[in-house]
C-alpha cells in the first residue's frame, strides 16, 4: 500500500513534464510527513513510462495496460483510475494539471465521491499535515485547502509548483497491475492531439518561448517577433491584450486564463507584467524582459531585463543570432 499515488501522463512515449513536477511534489511531501509514493503508468506506452519511472526514488511503480486504454478517452481513463484508486486505497493521488487530466479525474472524482482539490500552487503545514495551497478570485488571493479525512483526495498541481530538475533518482520495483473496463462505458471519441501547424508543440512543452505584449504597438508587428522566434527555434506567445486584438489566436495566450508554461527561456517583449500573465509563467528557468518602461512590474520576476523600445531591439537581437 503506498501513501501517495502519482498518475503519469503519456507525452509521445515520455512522462509529461508536468507528471514528473508532480512526482517531485510527491517525493518532497513525502519526505516531510513520512509517506510512501508509488506511480501509475497506463495507456498504450505503459511498458515505456514504467521503465522510465522506475529510475525515480520511489516505493513501487504500477503498470496498467488495457486495449481500452491504447487511446484516450474521458471515460476509459476515469474508470480506470478510478478501479486503481479503490484497490490500492493511497492517501493521496497527485496529477499535473494538464489539459488531459481536466477532461477525466472530475470523472474519477464523481465515481468515487472523493473530493478534487485541482490546480494547487503550494503546499504548506499545519497540525502535522499539509495543507494545499490553491489561487483564487484571478490569482489575486490564495486559499488553504486541508483534507478533513483520511483520504483518497485527488490533487493536481498547477505548471511550475514544483521544478522537475529537482526530482531524486533511484530504483524502484515495477507491479503489473489490471482492471476491467466495460466497452459500454466507452462513449467518447477523442480526436488527435490539437497541432497549431505540422509539427507544431504544446506551450506548455516548449524549452524557449518568445512572448509578445501590447508592446508590439500592432498587428502588423507580430512577423517581427515570429522571425526572432523562428530564429532562436522557439515557441510564439503572447499577453491576453494580443489574442483580445485578434492578433494571435487564443491557444498564444499565456496566464490565467491561458496556458501555464515553464521554459528553460522565456523572452518577455513588450509585456508590463500583470499578475494575471505572471501566474502562467513565473515558473520559467530563466527570464529576459524588454520593456520601455522602466517601472513595468515584469522586472521584478526577470534575470535579465533591457529598457528599450522592442521595435528598435527585435531587429538587431533577430539579426545578431543568425
Amino acid at each position: 500500500m503506498m501513501d501517495i499515488l502519482v498518475v503519469l501522463e503519456d507525452k509521445n512515449g515520455n512522462i509529461h513534464r508536468m507528471s514528473q513536477e508532480a512526482i517531485t511534489g510527491a517525493q518532497q511531501i513525502g519526505s516531510e510527513f513520512n509517506l510512501s509514493v508509488g506511480i501509475l503508468a497506463m495507456g498504450s506506452n505503459a511498458a515505456a513510462l514504467s521503465e522510465q519511472a522506475a529510475q525515480y526514488d520511489v516505493e513501487e511503480v504500477l503498470t496498467l495496460e488495457n486495449e481500452h486504454l491504447n487511446h484516450y478517452t474521458a471515460d476509459g481513463y476515469g474508470a480506470a483510475v478510478a478501479q486503481v484508486v479503490t484497490n490500492e486505497n493511497p492517501k493521496y493521488v497527485f496529477f499535473g494539471y494538464t489539459y488531459q487530466v481536466r477532461d477525466y479525474v472530475p470523472r474519477v472524482s464523481a465515481k468515487l465521491k472523493r473530493p478534487f482539490l485541482n490546480d494547487a500552487v503550494s503546499y504548506s503545514t499545519e497540525g502535522g499535515n499539509p495543507v494545499f495551497n490553491k489561487q483564487v478570485l484571478n490569482a489575486k488571493l490564495v486559499t488553504a485547502l486541508q483534507p478533513n479525512d483520511g483520504g483518497p483526495i485527488l490533487i493536481s498541481f498547477q505548471s511550475a509548483a514544483f521544478s522537475s530538475e529537482n526530482i531524486q533518482s533511484g530504483s524502484a520495483n515495477a507491479r503489473t497491475i489490471s482492471v476491467d473496463i466495460d466497452a459500454a462505458v466507452i462513449k467518447t471519441v477523442t480526436e488527435d492531439p490539437f497541432q497549431e501547424e505540422a509539427g507544431g508543440v504544446d506551450l506548455s512543452s516548449a524549452e524557449l518561448i518568445v512572448s509578445i505584449g501590447r508592446g508590439i504597438g500592432k498587428e502588423e508587428n507580430i512577423p517581427l517577433a515570429q522571425e526572432l522566434a523562428k530564429v532562436m527555434g522557439a515557441e510564439l506567445a503572447s499577453s491576453r491584450p494580443v489574442v483580445d486584438s485578434g492578433w494571435l489566436t487564443p491557444h498564444h495566450q499565456i496566464g490565467s486564463s491561458g496556458q501555464t508554461v515553464a521554459p528553460k527561456l522565456y523572452l518577455a517583449l513588450g509585456i508590463s507584467g500583470a499578475i494575471q500573465h505572471v501566474v502562467g509563467m513565473k515558473g520559467s528557468k530563466n527570464i529576459v524582459v524588454v520593456n520601455k518602461d522602466p517601472d513595468a512590474p515584469l522586472f521584478e520576476l526577470a534575470d535579465y531585463g533591457v529598457v528599450g523600445d522592442v521595435l528598435e531591439i527585435i531587429p538587431k537581437l533577430t539579426e545578431a543570432l543568425k
